[in-house]
């Protein structure tokens, strides 16, 4: 008969961990090992697929691939109990020897051969992007995008604000204390989005007066595009490959009236052929380009700008070497995505011909913004489930309380930079 699961599997993931685990472990077998479960987190292994899972893709991407499919379950509020973990787990920085992690994973399949568990590789979860073709080619661009963006545009009004602005909110000094995280009476997520927007707004000059031209370069759900046409009588020529999203921002135009300044299409941002445009905007769409491609798109902000205009990107920001988001943003959330350090694409930026004018750091607001989704996806989760699935809410999950805590921790930032094309 093998020997309890829990006590074996904590045995070997101690040295990976730089000690005991910070969490209490409950195996489908009915045995436990671990931390106290009354001042730790409490993970429940409820199908030993999930070592098969860990076994094939020891780290990050098996974990998610177990969590996504309920083989594993983290009891209580996931946003707190991965925050408690990866805090301990960072003061620890472990470093395991390449010998170590060699042992842990024999060790692995050692424990599933006992238990009848060495075979083909599980099945990827339904909820993992397959995108295929070359990097970053117009096809493949379309199939990233849309394995995200066009999941359900119902999904995304039960998370979103009422503006559906899918990126960094703006927390006026006026506003809640960013630290605390969530939303209260004072200050809602609505008016902190509103407020983003205005912010860009101001900075591109489109209050000076009305019928100024934007490029409104990935719109998402419209918030930017919208709020510019409805408050300052902007005429917005909008792109996304999002067929979700076109239809939805063509719909709220006729709604808000401003139809006849909305130019709302289908189209890469490589095959727009205007140029000229009064002011340039692009928010939290740069990441999506590729690092082959951003040379390409930093000149193409710069073309569509008129001499002298205002160009504004907002975009995320990674530290270090590490381009991606991460095995499971990557494979569950964005597939192909790249960031980098700030000043690395300030200079991308600037080798297209665009001047710096400003740069401002908004990581706080995120932490803020983020928790305020996650708040809000919690609230209605009965109804999420029965949009999209269990699977989908919970791959929701994870990445709503792994970004938090990135953002929190200073391993992602998130910046404005106000640019403009000279005039010579």
């Amino acid at each position: 008969m093998p020997s309890p699961v829990a006590p074996r599997l904590t045995t070997l993931l101690e040295p990976l961990a730089g000690g005991p685990l910070p969490v209490h472990v409950v195996a489908w077998d009915g045995s436990t090992a671990g931390a106290d479960p009354r001042s730790h987190p409490t993970v429940r292994l409820t199908s030993p697929q999930a070592l098969r899972r860990l076994l094939w893709a020891p780290g990050e991407l098996g974990a998610a691939q177990a969590f996504v499919t309920g083989e594993v379950v983290v009891e209580g509020e996931l946003g707190p109990a991965l925050t408690e973990v990866r805090d301990e787990l960072a003061r620890r920085a472990p470093r395991p020897t390449p010998a170590e992690r060699a042992r842990a994973l024999a060790g692995l399949g050692l424990l599933a051969k006992d238990l009848g568990l060495i075979g083909r590789p599980p099945a990827p979860p339904a909820s993992q992007a397959v995108v295929r073709g070359r990097l970053h080619s117009l096809t493949r661009d379309r199939a990233a995008i849309s394995h995200h963006y066009d999941l359900s545009n119902d999904f995304y009004e039960l998370v979103l604000d009422a503006q559906m602005a899918y990126s960094c909110a703006y927390v006026t000094a006026e506003g809640v204390d960013l630290l605390r995280g969530r939303e209260d009476a004072a200050h809602t997520l609505e008016q902190a989005q509103s407020d983003k927007l205005e912010l860009v707004c101001r900075k591109l000059g489109l209050h000076t007066h009305p019928e100024q031209r934007l490029a409104d370069v990935g719109c998402g759900w419209g918030s930017l595009t919208l709020h510019a046409a409805r408050e300052h009588g902007a005429r917005v020529t909008a792109v996304t490959i999002s067929r979700e999203q076109q239809a939805f921002v063509q719909a709220r135009a006729d709604e808000q009236g401003v139809s006849d300044r909305v130019d709302v299409r289908l189209q890469d941002y490589r095959e727009v052929p205007e140029s000229g445009f009064d002011a340039v905007a692009s928010i939290e769409m740069g990441e999506h380009v590729g690092d082959r491609n951003y040379a390409t798109y930093a000149a193409t902000l710069h073309r569509l700008a008129a001499p002298g205009a205002p160009v504004l990107v907002q975009q995320m920001s990674r530290p270090g070497r590490n381009p991606g988001g991460g095995p499971f943003i990557e494979s569950f959330i964005a597939p192909d995505m790249s960031m980098r350090p700030v000043g690395a694409t300030v200079q991308l930026l600037e080798r297209a011909g665009l001047e710096l004018r400003g740069v401002e750091a908004l990581r706080e607001h995120y932490v803020w913004t983020i928790r305020s989704w996650e708040e809000r996806l919690r609230g209605r989760r009965d109804e999420v489930v029965a949009l999209v699935g269990e699977e989908v809410t919970r791959v929701w999950e994870l990445y709503l309380a792994g970004a938090a805590w990135t953002f929190a921790a200073g391993r992602m930032g998130v910046d404005q930079l106000l640019l403009r094309r000279p005039e010579r």
